[in-house]
């Protein structure tokens, strides 16, 4: 029986590839999400991993437009603007 659903934010990397698997082992019904930034990455092998290692599901979520105008276009104290840390 599962403890509950988990959506874990899945990378795809070594770090997040243990914890769902440890979520897993510790019960729960794992959903992977994945939110594309614009980023260059393999999408599908992403997701094959995930499942392959147990995920119920994988969500890919196309985030570039909400990236643009919430976090690129923030403003601190109605007046400064929040891009320096995006220039880096």
């Amino acid at each position: 029986m599962s403890k509950g659903r988990v959506c874990l934010a899945y990378s795809g990397g070594l770090d997040t590839s243990t914890i769902l698997v440890w979520l897993i082992q510790e019960g729960y019904e794992v959903i992977a999400f994945l939110a594309d930034c614009g980023q260059q990455e393999d999408f599908a092998a992403v997701e094959k991993k995930a499942l392959q290692l147990g995920a119920k599901a994988f969500v890919c979520k196309n985030v570039q437009r909400e990236l643009v105008d919430e976090v690129c276009n923030a403003i601190f104290e109605s007046r400064y603007l929040l891009g320096t840390a995006l220039a880096r």
